[in-house]
């Protein structure tokens, strides 16, 4: 009796023995035991804390080069708002709203400074928006660096392509070793707030002064200002600039070339080496009277100080569309005519040094714009080619 009782405790019933195996936790070697979700989260921390070290250790330190004291090329006055503008301050209020207000748009400006840099980084902040519908953000808010070979040749090195309003970025890396001349374009659809420069810490570095020669003076619309150019340094004026070896004054203001007698005056204050008036565009939608009276009213105000300095005089481009739209077809037809009456006129009453660029071949034959209206790069370079034989011959007069 007393064996069984025992063999009665010790013997508990299968079903308790195996809920206590269950519940048993199982010995497992260490290293085969799998990682928690929080252990890979740990690790992954660490991995990237480590990449980032690395990475932070080879980028080399930077000197940075503040260039809001410096004076860049393409800047007509010294008293702008803004180092990054293009008009005197007192012309606002004198200029149209609209007018103004581009103006605050850096288009064309550009500095200028010598390195032996291997790599140019740069650090901006612009105030409006990054891009448009038919203008990516490196023309319209970003910046376009060139550089000087021996020759003296400008050659592109390298632009930025902004995501942010304040936006850093190596602009250029990897290059030979050697101390050269760069140039950098701003942007041209965007008021600039702010500029650096950055170069690793021990290059040579210095500001540049802009040339000093006499500028050509760009009067003109959008297209002027380098709508639908795909980088700054492919606006018309910008490409004349180094192709001519000269300084240009872009007063390209969107919509809004339309030879007020305010800009008229402003433009006659630039002691200039020649003056391009291509406002056309924007006053096609005058009346012929209109037409005429503006244009003859600037010429006659840049005459009166510039009594022998050359001036381009340009119709408008071709519509990419016009041949398709009578409508169009009909509004160059007329602006053209009213716009070649002044010229005549002028020339007529002893008034020399204008000449006079037909407006229908300035784009090619085939389209080149973005929008019927915009030139794209080929078309800015097709316009340039036309312009440049042009002021060479008037230059050398």
């Amino acid at each position: 009796m007393a064996r069984a009782k025992t063999r009665q405790r010790l013997g508990a019933p299968a079903s308790s023995r195996q809920t206590a195996l269950r519940a048993a936790p199982a010995r497992l070697p260490l290293f085969s035991m799998k990682p928690t979700t929080a252990l890979r989260a740990t690790l992954a921390t660490l991995l990237l804390l480590a990449a980032t070290a690395v990475t932070a250790a080879a980028r080399p330190a930077l000197t940075w080069h503040d260039t809001a004291p410096w004076k860049p090329g393409g800047r007509a006055w010294d008293d702008t708002p803004t180092p990054f503008s293009r008009l005197p301050r007192r012309a606002e209020g004198e200029v149209t709203k609209a007018v103004w207000k581009l103006s605050l748009n850096s288009a064309g400006l550009v500095f200028y400074f010598r390195t032996d840099a291997p790599e140019i980084h740069t650090r901006h902040t612009v105030a409006g928006e990054l891009a448009k519908p038919h203008m990516n953000a490196t023309a319209t808010s970003g910046l376009d660096l060139y550089a000087r070979d021996q020759t003296g040749a400008w050659h592109w090195a390298g632009s930025s392509r902004p995501n942010s309003k304040t936006h850093e970025q190596a602009v250029l890396s990897g290059a030979e070793p050697a101390l050269r001349d760069y140039m950098l374009y701003l942007p041209l659809y965007n008021t600039v707030e702010s500029l650096e420069i950055g170069v690793p810490a021990g290059c040579a570095f210095e500001p540049v002064a802009p040339p000093s020669e006499k500028p050509v003076v760009y009067y003109g619309t959008s297209i002027a200002q380098g709508c639908a150019a795909s980088r700054p340094g492919l606006t018309t004026p910008a490409m004349l600039g180094r192709k001519l070896g000269l300084p240009v004054i872009n007063l390209g203001f969107s919509g809004n070339g339309k030879m007020e007698p305010a800009m008229a005056g402003l433009v006659a204050e630039i002691d200039a080496a020649v003056f391009v008036l291509d406002c056309l565009p924007n006053m096609s939608a005058l009346s012929a009277p209109e037409i005429i009276g503006r244009t003859e009213n600037c010429i006659r105000v840049i005459r009166k100080t510039h009594p022998a300095t050359p001036i381009i005089l340009m119709e408008d481009r071709t519509y990419g569309h016009a041949w398709l739209v009578p409508k169009l077809r009909q509004k160059h037809a007329d602006a053209r005519a009213a716009l070649r009456s002044v010229h005549e006129k002028l020339a007529a009453g002893g008034v020399t040094g204008v000449t006079y660029i037909p407006g229908a071949q300035l784009l090619g034959d085939d389209d080149t714009t973005v929008d019927g209206s915009h030139p794209g790069d080929l078309g800015l370079f097709r316009q340039a080619e036309i312009l440049l034989p042009v002021l060479k011959q008037v230059l050398k007069n």
